[in-house]
């Protein structure tokens, strides 16, 4: 049956060698799509119920796949329009993408061994990144990373494989005239996708503790957790690498990027 089985075929843009200018277009077409989507919303609805808003008046938080840290920048925009201090730091495998988010604090780096000590970061967050790996070893080393880094809260969110959202896709994408290789790669995402009962033993092989794992609007997946008080640190906590891959001006100190990925996993 159509979907019933992930796929594990690799998207276009997951390749390295992509040129800039790919890259640059890519997540051009990213940001209309994610508009359309409201991709930030679970993220502004459901932290503040998880931590309370109280919590939520200052944060520091680690974007994992941040891309070109549109993510981090739509919400430390509307954290400031609600009086509230957060601070982003994006991380990706990605120099390419990280070079595009010239104000940002950026890390280059791979979600299965997260440059940062525990405890790092109020909160780690992830957006439609979970996909993009591809065995479930690597889902619950995510996972298990995330929740090592993270002093309250994680909370995360993916493409749920259903043949709603592909057809969806399938056909925005051809009434709205995106590139080839980004209507490609968007489609096989959903492929790529998992469902809620495939998760559910990685999360629990990760060693997540309270969380929960369910499905928003038959689109979603989400993913939240929070420690218990007693084991979490003060909020608001400044990061601290356990390796040099922070690039503040990610043009020049991102050279060579090798050097970076040569002691990392290659996701």
């Amino acid at each position: 049956m159509f979907l019933s089985q992930r796929a594990t075929q690799a998207e276009y843009f997951d390749d390295r060698e992509r040129s800039p200018a790919e890259i640059s277009d890519f997540f051009s077409a990213l940001a209309r799509t994610n508009r359309l989507f409201a991709f930030a919303e679970p993220f502004q609805q459901l932290l503040p119920r998880l931590l309370g808003a109280k919590s939520c008046r200052s944060l520091s938080l680690l974007d994992l796949g941040a891309g070109d840290g549109s993510l981090g920048k739509f919400l430390t925009k509307w954290a400031a329009r609600q009086n509230w201090d957060w601070r982003f730091t994006n991380l990706d495998i990605s120099p390419k993408a990280l070079r595009l988010n010239q104000s940002g604090r950026n890390v280059i780096g791979s979600v299965l061994a997260l440059p940062f000590a525990d405890a790092s970061f109020d909160v780690v967050i992830a957006s439609q990144m979970t996909h993009h790996l591809s065995t479930e070893e690597e889902v619950s080393r995510h996972f298990r990373e995330t929740w090592r880094v993270s002093r309250s809260a994680l909370l995360m969110t993916d493409l749920h494989r259903n043949v709603f959202l592909y057809g969806m896709l399938w056909l925005l994408f051809r009434l709205q005239h995106y590139p080839k290789h980004f209507c490609d790669d968007g489609l096989l995402s959903v492929r790529r996708g998992w469902l809620v009962r495939e998760l559910r033993p990685l999360v629990e092989r990760a060693g997540l503790s309270d969380a929960r794992l369910w499905l928003r609007f038959g689109t979603r997946i989400i993913l939240q957790a929070r420690k218990p008080v007693s084991t979490a640190s003060d909020f608001s906590g400044e990061a601290h690498l356990a390796a040099p891959a922070t690039t503040n001006e990610t043009s020049e100190r991102c050279q060579p990027a090798d050097e970076f990925y040569s002691v990392r996993s290659d996701k």
